[in-house]
């Protein structure tokens, strides 16, 4: 068997608490190449230290992609396999095995990412991600949330038991994200990934109005055919139009959603707290229920922690007290505590339940 040249690579940027445990999963590579972006603080000394192979360049104006692309240009021709990852991130023990094991050449690798892991270490939202490649002919795309892009036609393979796990700083600046993603769109309208993406942004910003009209241009793009993208776009929609106190606009872009993508539980949840907050709690209750009977959860980055932690339960002991229907609200209280057993807010409410059941 052909012994694989695999090197991982990234960029940096004032990352200095990560550096050790980043390098100690990435060491099963042969090499490790950093681009840092302009680090003030000890980054670039750690990472030498740890005989990583650093080189230092400031990429202005700021782009992802150009940065990426800086970065890759420093690992060898003669690599058999690249690996992009970012320091706040960790591969599972054994990742190199795995694909001595089971790698094709040529081919592209998914794997699975845990994008968000909750503070009991439990992964909430989990995707395949795919940036383990060739070197040849692939490059980066887009200011920001850039795409690994191949010149010509890619294969792909997935294996999954390779993980990644992602540890984020989440006290950093993600200000950069909205003129990079307008200056995406503006670079490539037709793009709908980035439209969508820009869509949420303005939504995160507050800025309603503006990401509803962004959200529905992605709708209309002919490129946009992915229906789990599309079922998000409709409910941040909803949310928005929800921020505006507009119900009836806020209640039809949910229900779209629920058409759209029958099969995700998130358009069943959000409507269901927007009826919970309209005090319509039979027709909450009603959605609550559907949800739960979605019982897988993809792997895609669509799926929102809401759908899969405590939330439902929560919303339907909530329900169930404001309609005297007290046992079924104990009932949902307690699931809602299996999940957080120490949430005072919860343990109030069991109190106050309990309270009603003695009063019968």
């Amino acid at each position: 068997m052909k012994k694989l040249k695999i090197c991982v690579y990234a960029i940096s940027k004032n990352e200095e608490k990560f550096v050790d445990t980043w390098v100690n999963s990435m060491s099963e590579a042969d090499e490790i190449y950093v681009l840092d972006t302009g680090s003030t603080d000890k980054t670039v000394q750690l990472l030498k230290k740890r005989n990583v192979k650093v080189f230092e360049k400031e990429i202005i104006p700021w782009r992802f992609d150009v940065a990426r692309n800086e970065s890759l240009k420093l690992v060898p021709d003669d690599t058999d396999i690249c690996v992009c990852t970012d320091l706040d991130e960790v591969f599972i023990k054994g990742w190199r095995k795995t694909l001595e094991e089971n790698y094709k050449e040529g081919y592209r690798v998914n794997y699975t990412y845990n994008w968000y892991i909750n503070d009991k270490g439990i992964p909430e939202v989990t995707f395949l991600l795919n940036n383990i490649h060739p070197k040849k002919d692939y490059y980066w795309l887009h200011p920001v949330h850039e795409v690994l892009t191949k010149k010509t036609e890619e294969k792909v393979q997935t294996l999954e038991s390779i993980i990644l796990n992602h540890y984020p700083d989440r006290t950093k600046s993600r200000s950069s994200y909205l003129p990079l993603l307008e200056m995406s769109v503006k670079e490539d309208p037709e793009d709908d990934r980035n439209m969508h993406y820009l869509g949420r942004e303005y939504m995160y910003y507050r800025m309603w109005d503006k990401s509803i009209e962004t959200l529905k241009k992605h709708l209309e793009l002919k490129t946009s055919t992915w229906n789990l993208e599309r079922a998000a776009s409709m409910r941040f929609i909803g949310r928005c139009y929800t921020a505006l106190n507009n119900i009836e606009e806020a209640e039809k872009w949910y229900k779209l959603a629920i058409e759209e993508s029958p099969l995700l539980r998130d358009g069943y949840v959000e409507l269901a707290m927007l009826y919970n907050k309209e005090k319509r709690y039979l027709e909450s209750i009603n959605y609550l229920i559907k949800a739960l009977t979605i019982k897988e959860k993809d792997k895609i980055y669509i799926n929102e922690t809401f759908s899969w932690d405590n939330t439902i339960d929560d919303l339907l002991s909530l329900n169930y007290y404001y309609l005297g229907i007290y046992n079924l609200s104990l009932y949902h209280i307690n699931k809602a505590l299996e999940y957080n057993k120490d949430d005072d807010r919860l343990i109030k409410n069991k109190k106050l339940i309990e309270k009603e059941i003695i009063k019968l």
